[in-house]
């Protein structure tokens, strides 16, 4: 008897990609549009996603969250991916002074999966997750040279669909500009198998150039392209061969010889912020009801639990065992993720496929530091009804990066981009102390504290006790030592190596209300809000690197 879907987890995947897919805010409307859902069945799936993480609404729009990049973290480490990779792909761009990028086949596609940027006034980059057509980059080519040919026939089949790309959101808008060169795939593919290399001339928009070579997996197929892309006001096509083909076959070979299943990683990448197990599903359902669809949940729980696949994959009993769930609702959500196309049986394994990425990776791989933490400032300032900042360490001052204000008749009025002497401050005690003792002393003397209110501490020696204390338990305030009547209480924020990166704070008239009793009322509310930003950095930066301020 042939295996059943589950339906929710379907119509989910369908709402996921539907905001994934949306240029501009995407309400529960345009999402019965997009995917001809009923409105009721939108607004099930949507509380369900809200209530796991994966959608926040804010008002009457609907947007993504940095947990649901989970998924396509949960793809990235089952397909080798390491922490090692991405740092050999950084120094081979600051070595060639341009993009270097991985990219997979997927499909008739080509999905980039490590992306290293140089940053200039114009760059060239693309975003993990980002899906181009295979005969428009030159990746393609070698990944087309592995084609059977059912594999061409969908190709052709595609592209008479869809001449202009328009299932590549990734593409630049408008038709193709007809490129210097034929842009016949056979034909570069042909090409590629001779030299063993792939040249992408102005095939995606004028002016851009890219070289690619493969990295091949033990067998002898195409693992990965390497590529290096810049632009004609730089180099030529063939002068960007020139420059950089030796050293990508160089840095291909090396990673050849890395293997796809490390231990060093297997575990400790896997630390990141959950998504429900079974217990937590049941838990929701009892709480939301019917409108919270517990088999969409646990279907995204077993596609997060194929991030633990090493090498060949995972028999459906360990992937059962990992998610709680019972071996015939695990092999039901995963039929399903087959038929979808995010997963694949291999005889008795199963592994994630890079369509993951879909998923709203390449959207959520623009946010920035700032655009992580806003979110839960908002959620802050709700809480406890004062407004809540987040700074990071400039030299001797803190800067402001992101901001949460209340409305009051007396509040505190701070702008972004507002620098104050981090001493006479929580949040600058808090990131002093996340210092080595030398990097704190050193700033310590090359700015003497200043006294700017009667309560300043300016005494090098109190001040670090100060700064100690700050550092064990884990807080600081500052009672009026930046300013007559305002008082704050601050917590750092850590990456995932535990290094202290920013601080978060709530600041508030001192009235006469004791600091314990400040601290008592704000801080457990400070730590949940850092705690929830800690996640989601640290999710969005497992593989891609986060804009800090």
């Amino acid at each position: 008897m042939p295996e059943e879907s589950v339906r929710p987890l379907e119509r989910g995947l369908a709402v996921l990609r539907a905001i994934a897919a949306a240029d501009d805010q995407v309400r529960a409307g345009d999402l019965v549009r997009a995917t001809g859902l009923a409105r009721s069945t939108v607004d099930r799936v949507v509380a369900t996603l809200a209530r796991i993480g994966y959608v926040r609404e804010q008002g009457q729009e609907l947007h993504l969250t940095p947990r649901l990049m989970g998924l396509g973290n949960a793809y990235l480490a089952a397909s080798g991916l390491s922490g090692e990779v991405a740092a050999r792909t950084a120094r081979l761009a600051d070595e060639l002074d341009e993009s270097v990028s991985l990219a997979v086949p997927d499909g008739d596609g080509v999905r980039f999966v490590t992306q290293a940027a140089r940053r200039r006034a114009m760059s060239v980059a693309f975003r993990i997750g980002d899906l181009l057509p295979a005969e428009r980059c030159a990746p393609g080519a070698l990944f087309a040279a592995e084609w059977d040919e059912a594999g061409w026939a969908g190709w052709r089949a595609r592209v008479a669909a869809d001449p202009e790309g328009r299932a590549f959101p990734a593409l630049p808008p408008g038709p193709a500009a007809p490129p210097p060169e034929p842009a016949d795939l056979a034909d570069r593919v042909e090409r590629s198998r001779m030299t063993g290399w792939a040249l992408d001339n102005q095939l995606i928009e004028p002016g851009l150039i890219a070289t690619a070579v493969p990295v091949r997996d033990a067998a002898g197929r195409t693992r990965y392209a390497l590529s290096a892309v810049s632009h004609t006001s730089r180099h030529t096509a063939q002068g960007l061969a020139e420059l950089v083909l030796p050293r990508l076959r160089e840095e291909a070979a090396r990673l050849e010889e890395l293997p796809k299943d490390q231990a060093a990683y297997a575990d400790a990448e896997l630390t990141e912020a959950q998504g429900p197990d079974a217990t937590d599903t049941t838990d929701a359902k009892a709480q939301l009801g019917p409108d919270f669809l517990q088999s969409l949940a646990r279907g995204l729980t077993v596609l997060r639990a194929l991030g633990r696949a090493r090498g060949d994959g995972l028999p459906l009993t360990a992937i059962a065992a990992a998610t709680g769930l019972p071996r015939a609702t695990a092999r039901r959500c995963l039929h399903t993720l087959a038929l979808e196309g995010y997963a694949a049986l291999d005889g008795r394994l199963y592994r994630p496929l890079p369509r993951i990425l879909e998923l709203g990776y390449a959207r959520l791989s623009r946010l920035g530091f700032a655009d992580i933490a806003e979110p839960h400032l908002r959620q802050l300032t709700a809480r406890v009804h004062q407004s809540a900042s987040v700074t990071v360490l400039d030299g001797t001052d803190i800067l402001y990066v992101a901001r949460a204000a209340t409305v009051r008749v007396m509040s505190v009025y701070i702008t972004l981009g507002t620098r104050f002497p981090a001493h006479p401050t929580a949040m600058g005690r808090v990131l002093l102390a996340g210092l080595p003792k030398r990097d704190r002393t050193r700033l310590l003397k090359a700015a003497p504290p200043t006294s700017l209110t009667r309560r300043t501490v300016t005494d090098p020696a109190e001040l670090n006790r100060v700064l100690d204390r700050a550092a064990a338990d884990g807080y600081a305030t500052a009672d009026e030592e930046l300013e007559e009547g305002l008082r704050s209480v601050a917590v750092p924020l850590k990456d995932a190596e535990g290094r202290v990166v920013a601080a978060l704070n709530v600041a508030q008239h001192a009235g006469t209300t004791p600091l314990d009793e400040t601290i008592g009322a704000l801080l457990p509310a400070l730590r949940e809000t850092a705690a929830a930003i800690e996640a989601d950095l640290h999710t969005a930066a497992r593989f891609n690197g986060v804009l800090m301020p």
